[in-house]
């Protein structure tokens, strides 16, 4: 019996420590599992701290945290609507453009509609205007304070005949034009080339008219009132048979007109030019250059041409005027003879 106790106590005796260990183990695990649940529970990606700020996340779900030295939480990149930022979307397109608001029409001149007043372009040298080619005219009315023999608002009495226009050149100079729509004033109304580029309304007896611009002059047997047409603008108001029947005309102001187009004469330099205005609307009245002494006004040639004798203000700025008194400063007009060089600007309708 002695000798079975010494084997039963080791037995009996590590048994209860173990079970202590493992009420131990068991609790430490409680314990442990809470203390992960609470630490889940702190950090997870929803959860707000203290002040009410949530806790950014980037775009992977993965927690980020701010710089220390930074107060605030970096903005997440996972919420791109809460940017204040503007999308694309709302950049204003042409589609949104306010109806009712139709595209205004370019300041500039328009394609001519109306064949009513047809008129070529002049060439001429190396250069050549449109001249108004085309453009649609109406009475001239106005006061016209620079206006020579030829007012606006005024019908003259006359004779039509007609000649052979040949490649449409006249003493205007405005050089072969394929306008067929043209005429010649008597010299008493060409007034020293005033007239030239002038448009026309002729009217018949019979009621028919005609719309002609000015590029000649017809001397010598033309009367005062008289305009010698093309061949085509006659038979606009009579059988060519005819040969000559009375009329009725007045100054006219084209509703749309090119650009003016400025041409210097054969031979001019700096030191001596002719200086020619093409495709005006308006009679042109004066033309004077720039100097150092302020403006000059240029003497006016039968052939159409500013003359500057001591070459004053060639190359220089141009400034014009109408019959109305509209004046049009052209600057950048280099002197190149025989060449057609086109302008941005023209005199106002009337």
């Amino acid at each position: 019996m002695a000798s079975r106790s010494p084997r039963r106590s080791p037995r009996r005796s590590p048994r209860r420590p173990l079970r202590q260990r493992r009420g131990v183990l068991v609790a430490a695990s409680v314990a442990a599992v809470a203390l992960v649940i609470s630490l889940v529970m702190a950090l997870r990606p929803d959860h707000r701290t203290g002040d009410g700020q949530e806790v950014a996340t980037s775009a992977a779900g993965a927690r980020t945290t701010a710089p220390s030295t930074s107060p605030e939480p970096t903005p997440s990149p996972a919420k791109p609507s809460a940017s204040p930022s503007p999308t694309p979307t709302a950049t204003p397109t042409v589609a949104a453009a306010p109806k009712g608001k139709p595209t205004q029409p370019p300041t500039g001149p328009t394609p001519k509609s109306t064949p009513t007043a047809a008129s070529g372009g002049e060439g001429g040298g190396n250069g050549g205007s449109s001249g108004g080619s085309g453009t649609a005219a109406r009475p001239a009315s106005g006061t016209a304070p620079l206006a020579g023999r030829i007012r606006p608002g005024t019908t003259y009495q006359g004779v039509a005949t007609f000649y052979d226009t040949g490649n449409g050149d006249g003493a205007c100079l405005y050089g072969p034009t394929s306008d067929v729509m043209t005429a010649a004033m008597n010299t008493a109304d060409y007034e020293t080339s005033m007239a030239c580029g002038a448009y026309i309304l002729v009217r018949a007896a019979s009621g028919a008219t005609v719309t002609v611009r000015i590029t000649n002059e017809c001397p010598g047997d033309c009367l005062p009132g008289q305009l010698d047409l093309s061949p085509q603008a006659f038979a606009k108001l009579a059988a060519p048979v005819t040969g000559r029947i009375p009329i009725t005309w007045s100054l006219l102001s084209p509703a749309s007109a090119d650009p003016i187009s400025i041409r210097y004469k054969t031979g001019s330099t700096r030191y001596w030019c002719g200086i020619q205005v093409i495709g005006h609307r308006n009679p042109l009245a004066r033309l004077e250059v720039r100097t150092d002494s302020g403006w000059v006004r240029l003497a006016r040639t039968s052939y159409n041409y500013f003359l500057s004798e001591q070459g004053s203000g060639c190359g220089g700025a141009i400034r014009i005027s109408d019959i109305y008194g509209e004046q049009l400063t052209i600057d950048g007009i280099a002197v190149r003879p025989d060449v057609a060089q086109p302008t941005r600007v023209q005199f106002a309708a009337h």
